[in-house]
């Protein structure tokens, strides 16, 4: 599976994603600081989940009916980071294909699915 890691995610969950074997594109890598319509549209047209602690995600995808081909939005504040790498692998091998075509919202005891309009399912 391909996944776009925006900033807001911790060099620690992208590598441990790496190891696991997902393709990844990590927005610190790429360009810092590029507007999150921009990291929208490059998981978009990557077919790719994208992976971000940033609510604003949710206003472009809801409010603004902006496509998506996913987004997986980490809410796991007060978690060092590497618990948040191995929550971010556990939830990638237990619902990875789920969480295309969704906005999903992934604290540590829950994980709320709610499907989206996307360019894989319009």
């Amino acid at each position: 599976m391909k996944l776009v890691l925006d900033e807001s995610i911790e060099r620690q969950v992208a590598d441990a994603l790496m190891n696991e074997g997902y393709q990844i594109w990590y927005i610190l890598d790429m360009e810092r600081g590029i507007p999150d319509n921009e990291v929208l549209a490059a998981a978009n047209s990557n077919d790719a989940l994208l992976l971000t602690a940033d609510k604003d995600f949710g206003e472009l995808v809801f409010r603004k009916k902006m496509i998506s081909t996913g987004v997986a939005l980490f809410r796991v504040f007060g978690l060092a980071n590497s618990e948040k790498a191995a929550l971010a692998v556990r939830v990638m091998r237990e619902h990875g294909d789920e969480l295309l075509n969704a906005f999903t919202v992934v604290t540590p005891e829950t994980i709320r699915l709610r499907k989206i309009n996307s360019p894989l399912n319009p």
